[in-house]
C-alpha cells in the first residue's frame, strides 16, 4: 500500500485489516512497518504492508527511502505481488505524479480514490472510468471513514491478484529521457524495465548491489554521459504535461475564485498572526485543565478502592511475610500503576482529537518562525508535541526532518517535553502542596501549575536548542514544506481505540517495570545486613516487653518499622546518597525513588507507595501518608519548596533508560545519549537547588 502523506492511507489500511495488524520495524532502520491481514475473497488472503507516505520516487527522508527501496526491489525481505495505490481525489494533480511513476514501474496496480467527499465540497467532479482508461489500471472510489467502497475494492484487488495484469501503456515516453543510457542499462541489469533503469542509474549506490554490478552501472553513466539532475527535471516536466491532459479530459474543476472551503475561512482565524497564537495557548490550557477536571473522580475512586482493599486484607490475613508482600508489595505497586490510567487515557484522547481534526499540523505551521530562531524548524514541532505522550516514539518521529543538524537538535531537546510518565509525579506532588482553588469559577490553580510545568520544559527545550545550535557544527540547507490537511470531524471510534491502546501499553509495559521494582523494593525494604536488623529487632523486643501500655506499644511498633526500614538495604542506599540531595530538600526515601525511577519516571509513585506501606501499614491513602511524612527533626518532608524542587527536578532530569537507548539507536553512537544524560541531570540539579532556595 503506497500513496502521498495525508491521502487517507492509514484509514484505508485500518478498514481493510481491522484488528489483524501489527507494528514492527523495517530491518536495519527505525521506520515503522505496519502489516495486516485482509481476506479479499474466499480464495485469497493477503498480507498488506503499509509503506511510509511519499510524494515522488525521488526520496529525501529516511521513511521515503524505505518505501522507495521496496518499490525498486532493493528490499530483500519484501516480495511485492500487487500495489494498492492511494490517490487523494481532492488533490488529484499532485497525487498523480507519484501515481504515474509507480504505474511506469510495471507493477500490477489498483488505484483507490479517496477523499471524494472533500473533492465534491470543492466542486470537483471526476470521471472515474475515464481516469482508469487513461492510467491503464483499475480505479475504485472508496471512503474508508464511512466504510464505503471497501467490498468493491476487495473484489478488484482479488481479480488483479489472480490476473497479475500490468498497464500496457507508459504514462510518459521513458525512452526519450536518456535513450542511450536506458538501452545500455537494460543489458547491464537483467530484467530491468525502462523507467526502473533510470532509477538504477540515479540511485544504484543505495540498492545494496554487488560491487561488480555497481562498477558496471557507474561505467554506463560515464560512457553515455548520463546527467541525473537533467533527466529527473525532464521527467517531471513531461509527467506534469501528461497530467494536465488527463485532468482536462476527466476532471471538472470550479473557478478557484468562485468558492472557498470552510477550511480556508477557519485558517484565516486559526493561523492569524495574533489570534492564532492566542487560540493555541487556549487549546493547550484546556488540555492541561481537563487532565485535572475529568480525571480526579476516577482517580480518587481507584485510590480509595485500593486503600480499602489493603485494610480489608490486613484484617483477614494472618501476619506473615507473604501477606506483607501481597499487601505492601503487590497491591501497593498495582495502586501506583492503575491510579494514573484515567489521566493517561485523557491526555492521549485529547492529543488524538487534535491530530484527527487537522489542528496538529497548524501547530507546526504556527511554530515554524519561533523554531527557526533556535535552530529548528516547523517539522520539529510534531516530535516535540509527541514528546508530551512519550519521548521514545517522538524521537523516532524525527526521521521526517531532512536536515541532519535540525534532526539532532530535536532529538537532544525532545526529552525535556514533559511526557505522560512524569504525569503521576506531577499529580501526586501538586495535590500535596497546591490548594484545590478555582479562580473566576473555572480556572484551577492545580491545572495552572501543571500547565506551568509543561511550559517550563518546553521553554527550556528552546533555550537548550539555541545554545546547541552554536556547538553542533553541521551546515546543511534547510526548508520547511508542510501540507495542511482539511479540517474534519474527529473519528470517535479512533479516539476511543487510541485511549484504550495507550492505557494497555502503560499498564503492560510501564506497569510491568513498576510492579517488578515494587516487589524488589519490598524485599530491599524488609531485609538488610543481618547484624543491623538483629540489633533493631532485639532493641524493640526488649522495649515492648518492658511496656504494658497499649498506646505506647503501638508507638513502639511504628518506631520499630521506621528504624527497620532505615537499616534495610533500601535505607542504606537512600542514606548513602542523602548528603548529595539534602540541599534540594529531599530525604533518603526520595533518594531511593530517584534511583528506582531511572528505569521509568512513573516508578516514583510506586516506590513511594511501597516505602510508606512498609513503614506504616495503616489503610490510609498514599497522599495522606506523604502529607504526614516527617524528617528526623519532626519537620514536614513535603513542604512547598521541597515539592516544587522535586517537580522541577523531574521536568529536567533524564530519568528514562528507554529514551537513552532509542537516542543511541537513532544517532548510531553513545556520544549523544551521554551528552544528553549529563546536561539534563546537571540542569535538573541546578534548577531544583535554585527553586528550593527561592521558595
Amino acid at each position: 500500500m503506497v500513496g502521498n502523506p495525508n491521502s487517507g492511507k492509514s484509514s484505508l489500511f485500518n478498514a481493510l485489516t481491522g484488528l489483524n495488524q501489527k507494528v514492527g520495524n523495517f530491518p536495519g532502520v527505525t521506520v515503522d512497518k505496519k502489516t495486516g491481514v485482509c481476506h479479499l475473497d474466499q480464495e485469497i488472503t493477503s498480507t498488506i504492508i503499509d509503506l511510509p507516505g511519499t510524494y515522488s520516487l525521488y526520496p529525501r527522508r529516511d521513511d521515503e527511502w524505505v518505501a522507495y527501496k521496496v518499490l525498486m526491489h532493493a528490499d530483500k525481505h519484501i516480495k511485492t505481488k500487487l500495489i494498492l495505490l492511494i490517490v487523494d481525489a481532492s488533490n488529484l494533480k499532485r497525487n498523480l505524479l507519484f501515481c504515474s511513476q509507480v504505474i511506469d514501474l510495471k507493477y500490477p496496480v489498483v488505484v483507490a480514490l479517496t477523499m471524494m467527499d472533500i473533492a465534491r465540497k470543492k466542486g470537483i467532479e471526476i470521471d472515474v472510468d475515464g481516469l482508469s482508461t487513461e492510467l491503464g489500471v483499475p480505479v475504485v472510489s472508496v471512503n474508508p471513514r464511512k466504510n464505503k467502497g471497501i467490498s468493491e475494492l476487495k473484489k478488484t484487488l482479488a481479480k488483479a491478484a489472480k490476473q497479475q495484469t500490468i498497464s500496457q501503456r507508459d504514462f510518459i515516453n521513458n525512452y526519450s529521457l536518456a535513450p542511450q543510457a536506458i538501452d545500455k542499462i537494460k543489458t547491464v541489469v537483467q530484467g530491468v524495465g525502462e523507467y526502473e533503469g533510470i532509477h538504477y542509474l540515479i540511485n544504484h549506490e543505495n540498492f545494496g548491489l554487488p560491487d561488480e554490478l555497481n562498477n558496471a552501472i557507474e561505467q554506463t553513466e560515464i560512457d553515455t554521459k548520463f546527467n541525473p539532475a537533467k533527466t529527473q527535471a525532464e521527467e517531471i516536466v513531461q509527467r506534469y504535461a501528461r497530467i494536465k491532459h488527463v485532468m482536462q479530459q476527466n476532471v471538472v474543476e470550479p473557478d478557484p475564485l468562485q468558492r472557498k472551503l470552510f477550511t480556508e475561512y477557519l485558517d484565516n482565524i486559526l493561523l492569524h498572526r495574533v489570534w492564532g497564537y492566542s487560540i493555541l495557548l487556549l487549546v493547550l490550557f484546556f488540555l492541561f485543565q481537563s487532565i485535572f477536571w475529568l480525571a480526579q473522580y476516577p482517580m480518587n475512586f481507584i485510590d480509595l478502592s485500593f486503600s480499602e482493599l489493603s485494610g480489608w486484607l490486613s484484617n483477614i490475613l494472618p501476619s506473615a511475610w507473604w501477606s506483607d508482600l501481597l499487601i505492601n508489595g503487590l497491591i501497593a505497586g498495582m495502586n501506583g500503576i492503575l491510579v494514573f490510567v484515567p489521566q493517561i487515557m485523557i491526555l492521549f484522547g485529547l492529543i488524538t482529537l487534535l491530530e484527527d481534526t487537522g489542528y496538529m499540523a497548524r501547530i507546526s505551521f504556527l511554530s515554524d518562525k519561533l523554531m527557526r530562531k533556535v535552530g529548528l524548524n516547523g517539522k520539529s514541532v510534531m516530535p516535540m508535541i509527541s514528546g508530551f505522550a512519550c519521548a521514545v516514539p517522538a524521537i523516532m518521529a524525527t526521521r521526517n526532518i531532512e536536515n541532519k543538524k535540525e534532526r539532532l537538535l530535536t532529538i537532544l531537546v525532545t526529552p525535556l517535553m514533559s511526557c505522560s510518565a512524569r504525569l503521576p509525579v506531577y499529580t501526586i506532588l501538586i495535590a500535596l502542596v497546591i490548594p484545590n482553588k478555582f479562580y473566576f469559577g473555572f480556572l484551577s490553580l492545580q491545572g495552572l501549575v501543571m500547565m506551568g510545568l509543561y511550559l517550563l520544559g518546553t521553554v527550556m527545550a528552546l533555550v537548550v536548542s539555541y545554545i546547541f545550535k552554536f556547538i553542533i557544527k553541521l551546515k546543511e540547507k534547510s526548508y520547511f514544506i508542510l501540507e495542511l490537511p482539511v479540517y474534519r470531524a474527529p473519528r470517535w471510534k479512533n479516539v476511543g481505540i487510541t485511549m484504550v491502546e495507550k492505557a494497555k501499553i502503560f499498564v503492560t509495559d510501564a506497569g510491568r517495570v513498576i510492579l517488578m521494582i515494587s516487589l524488589l523494593l519490598w524485599f530491599l525494604s524488609n531485609y538488610g545486613p543481618a547484624r543491623r536488623m538483629d540489633a533493631v529487632h532485639a532493641k524493640y523486643t526488649t522495649l515492648q516487653q518492658q511496656s504494658h501500655d497499649a498506646t505506647q506499644q503501638a508507638s513502639l511498633e511504628k518506631q520499630y518499622k521506621s528504624e527497620k526500614l532505615q537499616n534495610s538495604y533500601a535505607g542504606i542506599l537512600g542514606k548513602s546518597i542523602e548528603p548529595a540531595i539534602k540541599p534540594l530538600g529531599y530525604d533518603w526515601k526520595i533518594g531511593i525513588a530517584l534511583i528506582t525511577s531511572f528505569a521509568a519516571r512513573e516508578v516514583f509513585v510506586g516506590t513511594m507507595s511501597t516505602l510508606y506501606s512498609v513503614e506504616d501499614s495503616d489503610n490510609s491513602t498514599l497522599q495522606e501518608k506523604m502529607e504526614n511524612a516527617k524528617h528526623e527533626d519532626g519537620s514536614k518532608v513535603y513542604t512547598l519548596p521541597a515539592a516544587l524542587s522535586l517537580m522541577v527536578f523531574y521536568v529536567f532530569a533524564m530519568q528514562c533508560m528507554s529514551t537513552l537507548a532509542i537516542v543511541k539507536r537513532e544517532t548510531k553512537t553513545w556520544k549523544w545519549p551521554i551528552v544528553q544524560f549529563v546536561y539534563m541531570t546537571g540542569l535538573a540539579y541546578l534548577m531544583s537547588l535554585l527553586v528550593f532556595n527561592i521558595f
